[in-house]
């Protein structure tokens, strides 16, 4: 959880209109109709509040946006330090890595989808491409060691390799639709076997 969200969450609110629901609503506009073409009046008619009382929670339409990105990093970054932790090869840990960015994106499908949208037009826009540029270095990191583990292929650059890599995860946010309980599991079945039967050394992944 990020701690702005924390900090935020600590204020008292008004009843069915608590922070969470003010920021899921303000993350499907956004998605719908675009950031910049999202006004907090828009906001306040599919709450069916006034600006004032979203003000009671936020100070601006552009803390929703950093609320909504700032859920699906943390949410990442989570995942890259379990990732990290893990013993074994990087090759495993990679694994890990997609794994739990698809559960990440089952469980907070609305704030990645909000995520992969942004441009950089604003402040918060610009902060949350600077977070993914860190997350996909971390994910160029690890391809590179398991290519140097020889677990990997080594005829495609590291860098390429991590980016079709993740535009393939992200590419889901696109038409999957979880119902309740799905933890995404089987997605990240399908996804790990085309990836790393493809990505893999001769032999390494036949099973």
């Amino acid at each position: 959880m990020s701690e702005a969200l924390s900090a935020r969450r600590g204020r008292p609110g008004r009843p069915g209109h608590d922070l969470e629901s003010i920021l899921a609503t303000a993350a499907r506009l956004f998605n719908e109709r675009g950031y910049d073409a999202t006004s907090m009046g828009d906001l306040s008619r599919a709450l069916g509040i006034t600006k004032s009382a979203i003000y009671h929670h936020v100070s601006s339409k552009e803390e929703l946006l950093r609320l909504g990105t700032g859920r699906a990093l943390d949410g990442l970054f989570a995942v890259a330090a379990s990732a990290e932790a893990l013993p074994g090869r990087a090759v495993d840990r990679l694994e890990h890595l997609v794994r739990g960015s698809l559960a990440v994106l089952a469980s907070q499908l609305p704030f990645v989808t909000l995520l992969l949208r942004v441009h950089g037009n604003t402040e918060a826009e610009r902060e949350a491409l600077a977070r993914r540029r860190e997350f996909d270095r971390l994910t160029a990191a690890l391809v590179k060691q398991a290519v140097a583990d020889g677990d990997l292929r080594a005829d495609i650059d590291p860098a390429l390799t991590a980016r079709l890599l993740f535009g393939l995860v992200n590419s889901v946010s696109e038409w999957y639709r979880p119902r309740p309980g799905d933890d995404g599991a089987a997605v990240a079945d399908a996804v790990c076997t085309l990836v790393f039967g493809g990505l893999g050394v001769v032999g390494r992944f036949d099973r």
